[in-house]
């Protein structure tokens, strides 16, 4: 896990995880996030300034898909303002972040 400290991109996620916000809260744990290891295909259009590759190839990229979780009691400008930091952090020009609601199934504490 060394390894993906040394990351700058990480590294920044990682500041923003541990930051005083609800990202990846689950009671006695906090900053839980899951990382991912793929591979992304894209190609930059015209007007792109891709990060890596060049306009009009179709570029591969090893990539990290991270899953974070919110809690669904957290104030909306909480959550607005933390979204906002992730994607002014996000080494791509064009970051993806996807935001969705579901369940979470886990055993409660007594």
């Amino acid at each position: 896990m060394a390894a993906l400290d040394c990351e700058d991109g990480l590294a920044s996620l990682c500041a923003i995880l541990d930051g005083d916000n609800p990202l990846g809260d689950f009671g006695a744990y906090q900053a839980v996030a899951e990382v991912t290891p793929g591979w992304e295909l894209f190609r930059p259009g015209a007007g792109a300034e891709p990060t890596r590759g060049m306009v009009g190839q179709r570029e591969i990229s090893p990539t990290l898909m991270i899953t974070i979780h919110i809690p669904s009691e957290a104030p909306q400008a909480e959550v607005d303002a933390v979204i906002a930091r992730l994607l002014a952090a996000h080494p791509w020009e064009m970051p993806v972040v996807e935001v969705s609601e579901v369940a979470l199934a886990a055993l409660r504490q007594a």
